[in-house]
């Protein structure tokens, strides 16, 4: 799923990373396709305009600053400054900061959720939602909708689940690993012991409360349908104290097999350590097998010197039967937009901001920034640049087959919805609290938030 504070370095490194670039409105994306064609000279004739770019995806802000000055070498009119954001900063604050006092960015690269919150400030892409549909991968687009609105453009596409190291799982079976051997909980730990006894740590729990509160339990939110304003109606009702945890097929399967996960964990003795560069390193070394973490970890592990080099990703088994919704899916969003301000930006900004982005998402300079330097994956067809992410090679599999878990319902959580509920996982995981306990902290969260 940050898909948050630190969660912006992983989540958006995971979850993360985001460009934008443009031409003029006049240009369908097929043209704007072209290297921008014509494009300086028909905009070279018009006025100055001056952008500016707010990045939540601070891992990449010098990537970002050299698509600006490409972008304005070809058209020398448009020129576009950075705001920057600290990794794990105050981001949301400073957003906050900027839109009070009157100056807000004229495009910002932010979490659905928060688009969604502040959605009054942003420009309506309805007219524009026909030409990104064209462009996307099927159901793209309308995972982007906030509310049934186009409010953002989609340029990331991010999953995660069981990660696993080709080679460390195959010495320990002796033999080649099948992804599709394990349909159930009992096939994972059956696994687990084989590797155990193999003398390698089975898995990768990582403790952080970002981790556990929007990855892990975030899931009971998601699997509930595959439908997403079912899912949001679920949220209502615990919001409502309509629903008792403890009896949700969902959220018991989840923990069972966190049970499992907190056995052969490979932190076991010290699991909140949440030590995210060590965790990554671990697995991408082979010293365990399996870590349940997402495709946006490649920007640590892809630049791990000593590393292995075969990796997947497997669906987080929730039960003993293979039918069970997730057990043959993978989580997957879209987690962060490119958005237009509406509240102080003019005319000439907000045209000149939809050709940047259609240029970013469109162009082979913008796909390549994004796909081979930042290591993402796109929600778009056609695209000229090659994937160098081996994880998000493997989620792009899932995405094919349409074997997904839409966690789009997290749009619209409150902001500390991870944080909060993240605590109480990390109390469950060090034996602090037990099931009951977990279902009840997580529950009286939802309860303050009732009428809400």
């Amino acid at each position: 799923m940050k898909l948050r504070k630190y969660a912006s370095f992983v989540i958006c490194l995971a979850l993360v990373m985001g460009v934008l670039a443009g031409c003029s409105k006049s240009n369908s994306p097929n043209n704007s396709a072209k290297e921008g064609e014509g494009e300086a000279q028909t905009q070279q004739a018009s006025k100055d305009v001056k952008l500016t770019f707010f990045n939540t995806s601070a891992e990449v802000n010098t990537v970002f600053e050299e698509l600006f000055k490409k972008y304005n070498e070809l058209h020398p009119n448009v020129t576009i400054e950075l705001i920057p954001t600290p990794i794990g900063g105050a981001q949301l604050e400073k957003f906050q900061s900027l839109l009070a006092s009157g100056n807000p960015a004229t495009i910002v690269n932010l979490d659905a959720g928060t688009i969604l919150q502040y959605k009054d400030d942003f420009l309506d892409l309805e007219p524009e939602k026909a030409q990104y549909e064209e462009l996307a991968n099927p159901g793209a687009i309308e995972g982007a909708l906030l509310d049934g609105q186009f409010l953002g453009i989609p340029w990331t596409a991010q999953g995660y689940g069981l990660l696993y190291n080709k080679r460390t799982v195959e010495e320990a079976i002796g033999g080649t690993f099948d992804p599709a051997s394990v349909k159930t909980r009992d096939d994972l730990e059956a696994l687990f012991k084989k590797i155990e006894a193999a003398g390698k740590a089975p898995v990768m729990v990582h403790g952080a409360d970002w981790s556990m509160g929007a990855h892990y339990l975030g899931l009971t939110y998601s699997l509930q349908s595959q439908n997403v304003d079912d899912n949001r109606k679920f949220v209502e009702e615990l919001k409502n104290g309509k629903v008792n945890l403890t009896e949700n097929p969902q959220f018991t399967g989840l923990m069972d097999t966190f049970d499992l996960l907190k056995e052969y964990n490979a932190r076991k003795s010290d699991p909140l350590v949440a030590d995210y560069n060590r965790d990554s390193a671990d697995f991408a070394k082979g010293n365990t097998a399996f870590y349940f973490m997402g495709d946006w970890s490649w920007a640590v592990i892809g630049t791990l010197e000593d590393r292995d080099d075969e990796f997947g990703i497997i669906p987080l088994p929730i039960s003993n039967n293979p039918a069970d919704f997730g057990n043959a899916q993978v989580a997957y969003s879209e987690p962060k937009l490119f958005a237009i301000d509406d509240s102080k930006s003019t005319p000439e900004q907000q045209e000149a901001a939809k050709a940047f982005i259609e240029w970013m998402v469109t162009s082979e300079e913008g796909q390549n920034a994004i796909i081979s330097e930042m290591g993402l994956s796109m929600p778009y067809k056609d695209l000229k640049a090659q994937s160098t992410n081996i994880i998000s090679n493997a989620v792009s599999k899932y995405i094919e087959e349409g074997n997904i878990i839409n966690i789009g319902v997290i749009n619209y959580l409150p902001q500390d919805y991870w944080a909060k509920t993240g605590a109480s996982m990390q109390k469950y995981l060090v034996g602090k609290i037990d099931r009951q306990g977990l279902a009840q902290e997580v529950q009286d969260y939802w309860k303050t938030y009732a009428g809400k």
